[in-house]
């Protein structure tokens, strides 16, 4: 299995997906002028007025749901690999990824909401349904589906329930083993895996609005607590910032492990963190109630500053300032050695290593539980993201039984990750993410070409912008926006 995993990931994520990201991410920059710098402030203001409605949730519940999905164990493990295995040079293509992966996450998010649907008293959309009436090709959307539902429903959630096993681990100890399948199991992780299983399987039978529900309580508690953490510490090291600040920079051009590893890392993890391509933000951009399909693209290209300016440079700071990391590129020897050598890098012990050096025995605990809440809600959005492309399926197969199975898959998944090995769950979450991406960014990059849907609905609401209206409306029609029915039938509504 191992070998298999480590095959795909060398196709998948091929010098070619980072160049894709980046390209992506340049292009659609300049295309939108820089809209993830321009509409800055607006981004404050949509995130704060828009509001839910018996259809939809808010445009806050949307950004809390979303980063559940992107505030999750890459934000604690994903950035502690990305320098173990890149150096810290890895976190300075983390930024540039979230920088220009704001505006892509701009296009994606906002076709989401210009092609979504409503069904069942719920909105649904997201790449599926953008591909088939965007790109007019419902066999890629299907393709797109089925990839999704076999990242979100399987892939991804074994990385985010490793996460947590693994935390309690460093916090607790193996609490003894117990044999099975799978070789020995640490019995901290069985117990954690069947309670978090339990947990899951409450919430998700509960349906969507009960995901919203939990979310925005939590992810934004657990990320200011955590960033609060990271703040307390840099303060108490603030003489070392500009030290690592310069090692952050000048590592990412000539770096200790190689400027290709810096790069690779930094992107491979920035995608991981911030989701900005692979596809899985839009689901929930599309199931907000707002008045324009502009202004949930924007709120959601905030989210890609928050998941990795904030909780991700907090990580990085964290563990640099501290010096609790090693560097020891793939397939080489140790590079940078400041902690026990087999301290396991695809992991949250660096992170946890970090805060325990300054606060001790408060550090590891803390991270465990901030990884518990963030890797949880993940594995929620997660759910949130494969169900939404289950129902678009399902407009053909007419299989109700699928989102049953797909609850108990993805309880199954959540058990398994918990009690894998790191190097099994990371790779198997790394073919997840790089199946999406090439698939949701070739279709954004396509559908651009084909009608310019997002670019087109940017243009109209900076025109109502500067026109100051009260309320802004959306014509798909006018702008020559084809197979938007659901915007056609509100604005002929109006």
């Amino acid at each position: 299995m191992q070998e298999l995993v480590n095959t795909l990931n060398g196709y998948i994520w091929s010098s070619y997906l980072i160049y894709l990201c980046l390209g992506a991410g340049i292009f659609f920059s300049i295309i939108t002028r820089f809209a993830q710098v321009r509409h800055f402030r607006e981004m404050w203001r949509l995130l704060m007025s828009g509001k839910s409605s018996e259809h939809g949730i808010s445009s806050f519940q949307a950004l809390a749901v979303s980063l559940s999905g992107r505030v999750g164990t890459g934000n604690i493990a994903g950035v502690a690999a990305a320098i173990g295995f890149g150096g810290p040079g890895a976190v300075f293509w983390m930024w540039i990824v979230a920088f220009l992966g704001a505006a892509t996450a701009y296009i994606e998010s906002t076709n989401a909401q210009i092609y979504k649907e409503e069904e069942d008293g719920i909105y649904r959309g997201g790449p599926a349904y953008y591909i088939e009436k965007a790109m007019g090709q419902k066999w890629y959307a299907w393709i797109f589906a089925l990839a999704t539902i076999l990242a979100c429903g399987l892939l991804l959630p074994v990385v985010q329930s490793n996460g947590i096993g693994d935390s309690l681990v460093n916090v607790f100890g193996q609490g003894g083993t117990v044999s099975s399948f799978m070789g020995e199991l640490p019995l901290t992780k069985v117990y954690a895996a069947v309670f978090i299983v339990l947990i899951l399987g409450f919430i998700i039978f509960g349906g969507v609005k009960r995901i919203a529900n939990f979310t925005q309580v939590v992810v934004p508690f657990m990320a200011l607590a955590y960033i609060i953490i990271a703040c307390a510490i840099i303060a108490l090291n603030i003489d070392m910032l500009p030290g690592i600040f310069t090692s952050i920079i000048t590592d990412a051009f000539t770096p200790m492990a190689g400027f290709g590893a810096a790069i690779g890392w930094g992107v491979k993890r920035g995608v991981y963190s911030n989701e900005a391509g692979q596809g899985t933000g839009p689901h929930a951009a599309a199931a907000a109630e707002v008045e324009h399909p502009a202004q949930q693209g924007l709120v959601q290209a905030f989210s890609v500053y928050i998941d990795t300016l904030f909780v991700c440079s907090a990580t990085a700071f964290m563990i640099l300032i501290t010096q609790s990391y090693n560097v020891i590129p793939e397939g080489s020897s140790a590079i940078v050695l400041n902690v026990a050598q087999d301290t396991v890098i695809n992991g949250p012990a660096f992170t946890q290593i970090a805060v325990d050096s300054v606060l001790q025995g408060f550090g590891k605990p803390f991270i465990a539980l901030a990884l518990f809440f963030f890797a949880f809600t993940t594995v929620l959005a997660y759910y949130f993201i494969a169900e939404n492309n289950i129902s678009y399926i399902n407009r053909t197969l007419k299989m109700p039984a699928l989102k049953f199975l797909l609850k108990l898959l993805l309880m199954g998944a959540v058990f398994y990750g918990t009690v894998a090995q790191p190097s099994a769950a990371w790779g198997m979450g790394d073919v997840g993410v790089g199946l999406m991406a090439w698939l949701n960014i070739i279709g954004i990059l396509i559908i651009f070409f084909m009608a310019k849907p997002a670019i087109k609905a940017l243009k109209d609401y900076e025109r109502q912008q500067k026109e100051q209206v009260d309320v802004y409306t959306f014509d798909p029609k006018k702008l020559g926006i084809k197979n938007a029915d659901f915007w056609e039938n509100k604005f002929n509504q109006k």
